[in-house]
């Protein structure tokens, strides 16, 4: 049997195709296929494919006009089957991005779910409509198969009432939807399996940094969420590629009061001018770190704001567990920069928390049979792992549980 996942943007798809092993109590996943379709409804579209045969990766590019994305389900289903490797397909599963209170575990699409997820758009306004949008075209191309809509926001909704709960007026809260919802869901939810299966245990006390250029940290105890840095939106929490993070709400009404600015110009500002981005001109921590290296000032303060703002994060979430037995980094930045995860640690050696400099500088996630990397000494008596990330298994895992397949 197979899984398709999809991805869908405001004018992208992406998609990873699934052959998926009946035996065990857990379908293994291989992965077939996976791609890109990009500038959906532009001049100058590109659909990008890579087939996986017999140990091989072909490469298959097409720069036709995709004129929307109801054609772009239709081109990404005819090039995989034209390359032979959609056969069987049982299930699609949706990354979907807010699923506020209500949906709080993979859930199998009909109508009703589907207005409840639009019920969410003034909570994801820039996400929501797009993840919609997929979910309609394939529903519509592809009436036969069952959708499973997987939700970033589900894993965190075992947050307890004292970290979801934001302190004003309790009936506007509950009027509105304002609280602590969480997101990147399913990649913390993944790397704290693997970080579990790799040591061992299922009691673990983690702290799991995702940090690539949306970045966020949790607190997971014994593979549940008990609190985690993102709230209402992905706008708070750490220092991210273009977003602020944690910001005092005073600021807002002083740039509407003092700077004359509107809503929409502060919104602008917080969510895409901010972040790396607004303290040193650049969101690409590779860039960055290189300035800093060349005795950029800008960039060497950059850094320092982004890895202290995590570093506060890793001591509160050891104090909310109460205990800590690792601390995991994945995604772009966590999986492959040494030298912030270095920034990272450096002071958290009062819990324990070490790095052992070679492992550190040699680790390459992506190379390793399991995806995992111990990067501490032997003997810390706090783990730190790089894990790579796999956000779409973990949403074709999902999803194939919501079917009971």
């Amino acid at each position: 049997m197979q899984i398709l996942v999809l991805n869908s943007g405001s004018s992208s798809i992406k998609y990873r195709l699934f052959d998926a092993d009946r035996g065990g109590d857990t379908p293994t996943l291989t992965e077939r296929a996976t791609g890109t379709i990009e500038r959906i409804g532009e001049t100058a579209s590109r659909t990008t494919s890579r087939i996986h045969r017999d140990g091989d990766v072909e490469e298959l590019v097409d720069e036709q006009r995709v004129t929307d994305h109801a054609d772009g389900f239709a081109t990404l289903v005819a090039t995989l089957e034209g390359a032979g490797v959609l056969t069987e397909l049982v299930a699609i599963g949706h990354r979907v991005v807010h699923g506020g209170e209500e949906f709080v575990a993979p859930t199998v699409i009909d109508e009703r779910v589907v207005e409840r997820i639009r019920a969410q758009i003034p909570l994801a306004p820039l996400h929501n409509p797009a993840n919609l949008t997929g979910i309609e075209v394939a529903t519509a191309l592809r009436p036969d198969v069952p959708q499973v809509a997987v939700f970033d926001t589900a894993f965190h909704a075992t947050l307890p009432t004292r970290a979801y709960r934001y302190a004003i007026d309790d009936e506007v809260a509950q009027t509105h939807g304002i609280r602590r919802y969480g997101f990147h869901g399913t990649s913390h939810a993944y790397v704290a399996r693997r970080a579990a299966d790799h040591l061992g245990r299922d009691d673990l006390g983690l702290v799991t940094l995702h940090l690539g250029n949306g970045a966020s940290a949790a607190a997971i105890d014994a593979g549940h969420s008990i609190d985690t840095s993102m709230g209402l939106s992905p706008l708070e929490g750490l220092v991210m590629g273009s977003r602020s993070g944690d910001i005092d709400p005073a600021v807002i009404f002083h740039l509407v009061r003092q700077a004359g600015m509107g809503l929409d110009e502060v919104d602008e500002l917080l969510n895409r001018r901010s972040g790396l981005l607004g303290l040193c001109g650049d969101n690409d921590l590779r860039v960055i770190e290189e300035r800093a290296e060349q005795g950029d000032q800008a960039a060497a303060s950059a850094l320092d704001v982004y890895a202290y703002r995590i570093r506060k994060y890793v001591g509160a979430y050891a104090a909310a567990l109460g205990r800590l037995d690792a601390v995991v980094f994945t995604a772009g930045v966590g999986e492959n920069s040494p030298t912030m995860r270095a920034r990272v640690v450096e002071g958290l050696g009062l819990l324990g928390v070490s790095l052992a400099p070679d492992r550190n500088l040699a680790a390459d996630v992506r190379t390793t049979p399991d995806g995992v990397v111990a990067l501490h000494p032997d003997d810390a008596p706090v783990a730190v792992l790089a894990i790579a990330t796999d956000e779409e298994r973990e949403i074709a895992t999902q999803s194939l549980t919501a079917i009971g397949a």
